[in-house]
C-alpha cells in the first residue's frame, strides 16, 4: 500500500509539472521511479500515462498535418532507434541508470543556458533524421524522450501551438516505440500494464492542478525549480555506478 501511495505521488507530481510547463512527464516520472525500482520496470510504468497525456498534447492544435509533413523523417528514425536502444535499457544495469541521470543533467543544462539556436531549412533534411535517430538511441536506453529532440523542435522557428503538437508527435511515437522494444525484450508483462493504466488518473490530476497552479505561479520561477531539481536528481542517479 506504501508504495501504490508513493508511486501515484509520483505521476502526480510529473502531472504538475506537465501542466505548469507543458511537458515533462516522462522525464520527472523516469527520474523519481528509478530511485525505488530498475528502470524497465519504471519505463513500463510509465508507457499509458505517457501516451494518454501526449495524444491530448498532440491533437491540441490545428497544424497536424503540416507537422507529420515536415517532420517525417525525424519520426520514422526515432521508432526503429527506439526499438534498438530499448536493448541497453534491458541489459546495462546501473549504467543504464547513471545513463538516465546524464540525460537528465544534459538536458537540464540546456534548459538552464537556453541558447539561441536556429536551424536553417536547407539543413533539415539531414538534420531531422540524425536527431530522430539519436532521440530513439537516448529514449530506448533511457526512458527519456527530451534530448535531442526537444532542442531541435526548439531551434525550427516553429509558432508555440506548433511546437506543442511537434512534442506531443514526438513523445508519443517515442512512447509507443519504447513500449516495442520493452515487449520485444520481454519486459512489459501484464502486471506492470495494469500499474500503468492505474497511474494514468494521478498524472491527469497532476496535469489538472499544474494548470491552476500555472495561473496563479510565475512559471518562470517554477521551471528553474525544476530544473534545478533534475540536476541534482542527474546527478544523483549518475553517480551511482561508481558508490
Amino acid at each position: 500500500m506504501n508504495e501504490l501511495i508513493l508511486l501515484m505521488g509520483i505521476f502526480i507530481a510529473a502531472g504538475v509539472v506537465k501542466g505548469v510547463t507543458g511537458m515533462g512527464l516522462p522525464t520527472v516520472a523516469m527520474g523519481l521511479l528509478s530511485l525505488m525500482m530498475p528502470l524497465p520496470v519504471a519505463a513500463a510504468l510509465l508507457v499509458l500515462p505517457s501516451f494518454i497525456t501526449n495524444i491530448w498534447q498532440l491533437f491540441s492544435g490545428p497544424s497536424l498535418r503540416q507537422i507529420v509533413r515536415r517532420l517525417w523523417p525525424m519520426m520514422i528514425c526515432i521508432v526503429p532507434a527506439t526499438v534498438a536502444g530499448s536493448a541497453l535499457l534491458i541489459g546495462a544495469g546501473q549504467w543504464a541508470t547513471a545513463g538516465l541521470g546524464v540525460a537528465l543533467i544534459v538536458y537540464a543544462s540546456y534548459a538552464l543556458l537556453a541558447p539561441a539556436l536556429t536551424v536553417p531549412a536547407r539543413a533539415e533534411a539531414w538534420l531531422s533524421p540524425l536527431t530522430g535517430a539519436i532521440t530513439g538511441v537516448v529514449t530506448g536506453a533511457t526512458g527519456v524522450f527530451v534530448m535531442p529532440s526537444v532542442p531541435y523542435l526548439q531551434a525550427l522557428s516553429m509558432s508555440k501551438d506548433e511546437l506543442v503538437q511537434a512534442l506531443g508527435l514526438s513523445f508519443t511515437l517515442s512512447t509507443v516505440a519504447l513500449a516495442g522494444g520493452l515487449a520485444a525484450h520481454n519486459a512489459f508483462a501484464v502486471a506492470q500494464l495494469n500499474q500503468s493504466l492505474l497511474a494514468i488518473v494521478p498524472a491527469l490530476l497532476g496535469m489538472w492542478l499544474g494548470q491552476k497552479i500555472r495561473s496563479r505561479l510565475s512559471a518562470t520561477r517554477f521551471r528553474m525549480c525544476f530544473l534545478l531539481f533534475l540536476l541534482g536528481l542527474g546527478a544523483e542517479l549518475a553517480s551511482r555506478p561508481f558508490i
